[in-house]
């Protein structure tokens, strides 16, 4: 809770330092929102790190193949990237730059995850 709060005050106090660097200096607003969501993104790591542990944790037990995980993991992680830079690109007025980066995210997203659609087809061609 404590983190989400920290990330929530650090964004917050970002976004109203740019709205009044935004008239004087619109380019170091951009700096602005990317030191604040790296600072962010950086305090996450260790909690991201423990994370993942659980969740390898919990893959083993289970029995569940790492190749389907893999492909989960990876596409979760490309849609956090993606959203983030969506965000950075908007706020830099660069909208259709924000929709590019979500097509390709969209098309790497399915492209990752290929190999567990895969196997979803394999499973239903076996039950016919």
């Amino acid at each position: 809770m404590a983190l989400v709060t920290q990330a929530a005050a650090l964004c917050v106090i970002a976004a109203l330092l740019g709205l009044v660097l935004r008239r004087s200096n619109p380019e170091i607003t951009l700096l602005l929102a990317l030191a604040a969501a790296a600072a962010v993104l950086l305090a996450l790591a260790e909690p991201l790190t423990e994370l993942l542990r659980f969740l390898e944790r919990l893959a083993e037990q289970s029995g569940v193949s790492r190749t389907l995980l893999t492909p989960l993991y990876k596409t979760v992680g490309i849609a956090l990237v993606v959203k983030v830079g969506g965000g950075l690109c908007r706020d830099a007025g660069e909208s259709a730059l924000a929709a590019a980066l979500e097509f390709a995210g969209t098309v790497c997203a399915l492209l990752t995850a290929l190999p567990l659609l895969r196997a979803v087809l394999e499973l239903i061609t076996e039950l016919r």
